[in-house]
């Protein structure tokens, strides 16, 4: 009888092919647009970080920050280096988004990637690019569903829903054309995400971008994690524009404010912004699942 010992002193690496293995990190942000006129409150915008490869294979395309994971790091160890070394980010929370698979994602051989993201005010970072990246830089996001159609058969249904990807920066516009496919029989659903089109955009990052969106969409609604977008405070107007930005939807003013009452706290502190009226600041309220459970209660 082989003792585990014994076994794992004599055991063959080389016996099954090992892909290589990557990470990414999508790390999202919430800008004010830029505007002229003072008096008007200014927009927010939801914005990507994006690289400029400098080595094939995309050469000079626009991918998510990440790169190759060595033998003796983490996956997250892994993904906060390469953020790091391409884009000059340091010391954010990350959390795994999702893992992509496909045997020919990529065209240098059998790579997985798993794809972590993050919510940041990038007010506080000077994005720098380094190592493999040419540039780096924040992207406007535009997510739109264009197109859905249904085919009902014996057994269930095949629903797809059409989305176009932009994003941009200055002059510069990148586009993708995403597919999610829902297919429902009997009891059994399953869904799958395909690029349709893709414009100067890496590898198959357009389907974690959007997917990253969906996601973000989902968890600021049960959740703080839009709170990593505002600076220490804020008022409720400008915290009300960040969600509304990221769901894309205007939201009633009551409804909003009751929503997120347990979130924040309120401060002594005014804006002092010239040419609108002063405003109350408020901050974020750490313990507010607690009263929230309790309101529940």
């Amino acid at each position: 009888m082989v003792s585990e010992e014994q076994f794992l002193k004599e055991y063959e690496p080389s016996k099954y092919e090992r892909p290589s293995v990557t990470v990414d990190v999508l790390v999202y942000t919430v800008m004010n647009e830029v505007t002229h006129n003072y008096r008007k409150l200014p927009k927010k915008v939801l914005k990507v970080l994006l690289i400029k490869r400098k080595n094939h294979p995309f050469k000079d395309c626009w991918a998510i920050p990440g790169g190759f994971v060595g033998m003796s790091e983490s996956l997250e160890e892994a993904a906060l280096r390469e953020l790091k070394e391409e884009t000059n980010i340091d010391n954010i929370y990350i959390e795994q988004l999702y893992t992509y698979g496909d045997v020919h994602r990529d065209p240098r051989t059998r790579v997985i990637s798993c794809c972590y993201m993050s919510l940041v005010d990038s007010t506080k970072f000077n994005i720098q690019a380094s190592d493999d990246a040419k540039e780096a830089r924040w992207f406007a996001i535009e997510y739109k569903l264009i197109a859905e159609h249904k085919n009902i058969n014996d057994d269930g249904y095949t629903k797809t829903k059409t989305y176009k990807l932009t994003l941009k920066d200055e002059d510069l516009v990148l586009e993708a054309i995403i597919n999610t496919i829902i297919t429902s029989k009997g009891r059994h659903v399953a869904m799958k995400r395909e690029i349709v089109s893709s414009k100067h955009i890496a590898f198959d990052h357009a389907l974690a971008i959007s997917y990253g969106i969906e996601r973000l969409r989902n968890k600021i609604e049960y959740t703080d994690i839009v709170f990593n977008l505002m600076p220490e405070e804020f008022t409720l107007t400008e915290l009300q524009q960040v969600y509304e930005v990221i769901l894309d939807t205007e939201l009633l003013k009551a409804n909003f404010r009751r929503k997120i009452q347990d979130m924040v706290q309120e401060t002594n502190n005014y804006t002092r912004d010239k040419g609108h009226r002063p405003s109350k600041l408020y901050r974020f309220n750490p313990h507010w699942i607690d009263l929230h459970i309790e309101r529940r209660n």
